[in-house]
């Protein structure tokens, strides 16, 4: 049957890459149940269960990856049930082992460590490519830490600062969002083996009340599936990987957020001609207007972003409406929601690493904008030269605050160019030529710290993380469409 018959993921089709598509796969999420039901056997052998030999567990082991589907959809259908449809396939290949697989476990057991185990591999990939843009950014920011450029409050003209300050803005929220990865990562804890209610009852049974016997199972799974043998929730019912999910969408989240911010703020600057987004050869802006070089990359992530910032109130709403120790109203919902978070975060961090790769500048533009503005931003200057000759500071002041709105009122609603500087140079009581104003509006003197800010930003928050994941530095990302 044609794949053109039914709805496809536009996040399979265009967006996500192969590596997260591949991390909330099927081969994955089920591969990952196998190693962990090979886990929870090796770990009750261990610890004294007769009736699991090592043949047993060789035998698991030696199926975890060849996933007989068939088998276990055909069994769904009849029990209604993924997970001991999974079991009864995995028993097919293994008959030795048939009887012990899940022993003692809930279905959560598989289900909810595994989530965590999938997450912890889906923050990872993120983290990585997260760093790999601001490597990116970082490069962008020394290159233009010199070049003035106007800055805005309200979205109105106010200092000057440089384009190479105003692309550390954007990496410093990046950082954050680092933050919150890397504090994501290090407190992830397995469910481990709790039971329907979190009460461990059946291991109690199976292990004769011997608690110390439980512990040593779970720090041996978290062990085996590549966690600290001490993360493993103390006291958990179900409901805590519903928080887990929270927590986790919530900081990719945070990446949306920053990321549509630099996508806007790119937008608006690709309006103002200073500045714009990677644009191909054959690339086509629009279908009616052959000149348009629509900024679509940048579109695109805010497009993304907004739909990753809004997902947030998925898990939010599933852990807030679970009922005591658990209901099942958050299965059907989490497996659209994490995946998709995920999903759109690899999505907007791919577009991030091809935009950061090649972000244009017209040096020109930016001068000429900032130029037209400058007489303004230089007033107090202009004050200050004016007293060194004699002038009344206060008298002064009133006279530049006419010229100002007179200035603005030729800019606004005659369309002509910003004449202050001819307007004070004719005005007696300043007692400067155009010559001198002219001299004292050197763009470079009105950025304050900013080249100097940016190579501290670079050197002591930027620079560690690099040193600290070189692997992650240099990336690369072509785009579907």
């Amino acid at each position: 049957m044609s794949q053109h018959d039914r709805y496809i993921s536009p996040f399979s089709t265009r967006y996500a890459s192969d590596e997260m598509q591949y991390i909330f796969s099927d081969d994955n999420k089920f591969r990952t149940w196998r190693r962990l039901w090979v886990a929870l056997a090796r770990a009750e052998m261990k610890q004294g269960l007769t009736n699991i030999t090592p043949e047993m567990v060789a035998e698991l082991e030696a199926h975890v990856d060849d996933i007989n589907y068939e088998v276990a959809i055909e069994r769904e259908k009849l029990v209604r049930h993924d997970v001991m449809s999974h079991v009864y396939a995995y028993g097919q290949q293994c008959p030795k082992a048939a009887g012990i697989i899940h022993l003692g476990a809930t279905s959560c057991y598989v289900g909810d460590n595994t989530d965590i185990i999938v997450m912890r591999q889906g923050l990872e990939l993120v983290r990585k490519k997260l760093i790999g843009v601001l490597a990116k950014l970082a490069k962008f920011a020394e290159e233009y830490k010199d070049m003035p450029c106007m800055a805005y409050t309200h979205c109105q003209p106010a200092q000057p600062t440089t384009v190479g300050k105003r692309a550390t803005l954007w990496a410093n929220e990046l950082v954050m969002d680092l933050n919150e990865i890397d504090h994501r990562l290090a407190t992830l804890q397995l469910r481990g083996v709790k039971g329907t209610t979190g009460t461990q009852a059946s291991f109690m049974e199976l292990f004769k009340g011997d608690a110390d016997k439980i512990r040593a199972v779970d720090a041996s799974i978290a062990e085996e599936m590549g966690f600290d043998s001490e993360a493993v929730i103390p006291v958990s019912g179900q409901t805590y990987s519903r928080k887990v999910d929270a927590f986790i969408l919530n900081a990719l989240a945070g990446i949306g957020q920053s990321c549509m911010k630099f996508a806007t703020d790119l937008r608006l600057l690709a309006n103002f001609k200073e500045m714009e987004e990677p644009f191909e050869k054959n690339q086509i802006g629009s279908s009616a207007m052959p000149y348009k070089r629509n900024p679509m990359r940048c579109e695109r992530i805010c497009a993304l972003s907004r739909y990753l910032m809004v997902d947030v109130l998925n898990p939010s709403f599933t852990t807030g409406t679970q009922w005591f120790e658990r209901t099942l109203d958050d299965s059907a919902n989490k497996r659209v929601a994490m995946a998709e978070g995920f999903l759109a975060t690899d999505a907007i961090l791919n577009i991030m690493l091809n935009v950061t790769d090649g972000i244009v500048v017209y040096p020109k533009v930016v001068r000429s904008r900032l130029m037209a503005e400058l007489p303004f931003m230089a007033s107090e200057n202009i004050m200050m030269q004016a007293v060194e000759k004699g002038g009344n500071r206060q008298e002064l002041h009133e006279r530049l605050r006419q010229h100002a709105i007179a200035a603005g009122k030729q800019v606004k609603e005659e369309g002509l160019p910003n004449d202050m500087v001819d307007r004070i140079a004719a005005d007696p009581a300043f007692g400067l030529t155009k010559e001198e104003i002219v001299a004292g509006l050197v763009p470079e003197n009105f950025v304050g710290r900013a080249p100097q800010q940016v190579e501290e930003f670079i050197a002591h928050i930027l620079k560690p993380i690099f040193d600290a994941n070189p692997d992650a530095v240099e990336q690369h990302a072509n785009l579907s469409v």
